[in-house]
């Protein structure tokens, strides 16, 4: 092979060409190379500008802390108050206005189950025996109030505890939202998150306790007195009240003595034992009548104030409270500030790594350039 080598070629010029064929074939894979450097280089880059700024003065800190506080002021605006949710779209659990109106329907629906049941069974029995005990001296046919108000009470006891439950269960879900956006948000300062952890707590806490010892207030109004505005329940009892010489006739006078009775809204009503109390028969038909037209306001009432209240006070802990919790809490004895001017070994280790890495980068492109230009030499 090398005997067919031209000899005029032999020597100094062999070598050169053969330098050149070398440089020719590295100049091919030269620029996939620095391609390669200039990504990895690109991509060291921007993770370092997404890692938080290492702070050098109080007053830098501080600039940190208000914009972690407005951006996750500005995350639970959108989530709690407007019911946006384009920054949480596959998370369920932050889409607030579908979340609230099923814990909402759930509350209404167990108001109603607690005191439906069969409204046939015993049907007048309770209202009779109020009646007796409530008795005295004065005019007949007349409808004691605090007969009605015993009744009354004693319904509202039986469902005090749901509106509780309720707005706890509500202050509960808020504070998962919360605590999760304050933790999204100061997730590069660890060593304030306990501290925003604490803050969020505290606030839902305080919001929480305000709620419960509102909603024992309604229910004791609700105990109190009897009254409304709403038409309905005139409406309601007149209603009902159509049915009362009907039914009155059937169970005292009917010669046929019927064992049962259908009554409109209760179903067929089992009348025998009620002939022993004529003398009660009456007012007590219209207690009922009276208190089923309006604990069907009570009812309303209470989902619709309770709901009215929640949003409010949602509103509130956004708009003026969030804020100032937060603030509090951090510049506050104790609450670190300072803090911030510290980093976490692991993010100091993160940051140095990169760093590094950049700075190889940086030189192997140095000396890929002069390689470049090199090649550039030899092929003149």
């Amino acid at each position: 092979m090398l005997s067919k080598i031209d000899k005029s070629i032999v020597g100094p010029v062999l070598a050169q060409r053969l330098v050149q064929i070398q440089a020719t074939s590295i100049a091919r894979n030269l620029p996939t190379i620095v391609k390669s450097i200039n990504d990895k280089l690109n991509l060291n880059v921007a993770e370092l500008r997404r890692m938080p700024k290492k702070m050098s003065s109080l007053s830098e800190a501080m600039t940190a802390f208000m914009q972690i506080i407005g951006l996750a002021k500005e995350s639970l605006r959108k989530i709690l108050v407007r019911g946006e949710f384009d920054e949480y779209p596959d998370e369920q659990n932050m889409h607030r206005t579908a979340r609230l109106v099923e814990m909402l329907n759930h509350y209404s629906v167990e108001l109603h189950r607690n005191v439906e049941g069969n409204p046939a069974n015993n049907f007048l029995m309770e209202e009779i025996m109020v009646l007796e005990e409530a008795k005295g001296i004065g005019l007949p046919n007349f409808l004691p109030r605090s007969a009605f108000l015993t009744v009354l009470q004693k319904k509202v006891n039986g469902i005090s505890s749901i509106p509780i439950n309720f707005a706890e269960k509500v202050w509960n879900y808020v504070e998962d939202v919360v605590i999760s956006v304050i933790m999204q948000h100061s997730d590069n300062y660890y060593q304030l998150q306990l501290s925003f952890r604490r803050a969020g707590l505290n606030l839902i806490a305080k919001m929480k306790e305000r709620s419960v010892n509102w909603v024992m207030e309604i229910v004791e109004m609700e105990k109190l007195t009897d009254y409304t505005c709403n038409p309905e329940y005139l409406s309601e009892w007149n209603k009902l009240m159509a049915q009362q010489d009907s039914f009155l006739k059937d169970v005292l006078t009917n010669e046929e003595r019927p064992s049962m009775v259908k009554l409109e809204g209760f179903g067929d009503i089992e009348v025998e034992k009620l002939r022993q109390y004529s003398h009660v028969l009456q007012q007590a038909f219209d207690m009922k009548m009276r208190m089923t037209a309006y604990w069907k306001i009570v009812l309303k009432r209470l989902v619709d104030c309770m709901a009215l209240h929640l949003l409010l006070c949602v509103g509130n802990l956004v708009n003026k409270e969030f804020e100032i919790e937060i603030v509090n809490e951090l510049m506050g004895p104790g609450g670190g500030i300072e803090r911030m001017l510290e980093e976490s070994p692991s993010v100091a280790a993160k940051r140095q790594k990169i760093n590094k890495s950049i700075q190889l980068l940086k030189k192997s492109k140095e000396v890929v350039a002069k390689i470049l230009d090199k090649i550039g030499t030899f092929s003149d």
